[in-house]
């Protein structure tokens, strides 16, 4: 990353973190540089006019300041590219696919003419391979888990078992899973009074009930298969400082 583009991502970094702010150890671990590198870089912002105050002492670090004026969230074409290849990645069928193929076509829509043109370059220049991927859920049915979820709406569903056998519940859903290569939506069942998982291509129909529910905690799922964990869990967030 030039020096250029690491300016722009410590200032979105800066944002994101807000008022609890960061040190200059794990900005430096994050862009893979030194802490005193760190240090000119916002040094270099704030001649530029970022509000960027350094607090000392134990459990200081860097914060911006509460009434800095912060422009749009500006992505640099690695990100983009990175942005796209993971969005590319995701096999027909996951959940919210096609929310990542609109918010792709926004950021790329977004981008400079020269930064989109850096964008579409280094884009040829990386190759991938999609899985085979025969685990794929129906795009109605995705959507109303999606919901679901995103609105804490009870579900309706028909379902079909290993053996083929066909039954209709109602369930609160609570996560999605892929572990093993499948999909499955983890929900409290109603009528089993119990968590259940459902594969996703097995749910031939999805609808939304006017019923809504509190989310119940994750914790009651149990701990994460081996070969899955929470989305929300970035690679700066698991060593923080």
């Amino acid at each position: 990353m030039n020096r250029t583009d690491r300016l722009y991502a410590l200032a979105e970094e800066l944002r994101r973190v807000g008022r609890a702010g960061t040190t200059s150890t794990r900005l430096a671990r994050l862009f893979e540089v030194s802490p005193r590198t760190v240090k000119r870089d916002v040094s270099a912002l704030q001649q530029a006019g970022l509000p960027v105050v350094a607090q000392a002492g134990l459990g200081g670090g860097y914060v911006l300041a509460a009434s800095a004026g912060l422009p749009p969230v500006n992505f640099t074409p690695a990100q983009a590219v990175a942005l796209s290849l993971a969005v590319h990645a995701l096999p027909p069928g996951s959940p919210f696919r096609a929310d990542a193929e609109a918010a792709r076509g926004k950021v790329l829509d977004a981008l400079p003419p020269a930064d989109r043109a850096r964008a579409d370059e280094l884009a040829g220049r990386v190759w991938y391979r999609a899985d085979r991927f025969d685990d794929a859920a129906a795009p109605l049915v995705l959507r109303a888990v999606e919901e679901a979820i995103a609105r804490h709406r009870v579900l309706a569903i028909e379902y079909r078992s290993a053996g083929g056998a066909v039954s209709r519940r109602r369930v609160e859903p609570m996560l999605l899973a892929r572990t093993e290569g499948r999909w499955y939506l983890v929900a409290w069942c109603l009528s089993r009074e119990a968590v259940r998982w459902f594969r996703l291509p097995r749910i031939g129909r999805a609808d939304l009930t006017p019923a809504r529910y509190d989310p119940r905690p994750v914790a009651d799922v149990g701990a994460p298969p081996a070969d899955a964990r929470p989305v929300s869990v970035r690679a700066s967030d698991e060593n923080p400082v």
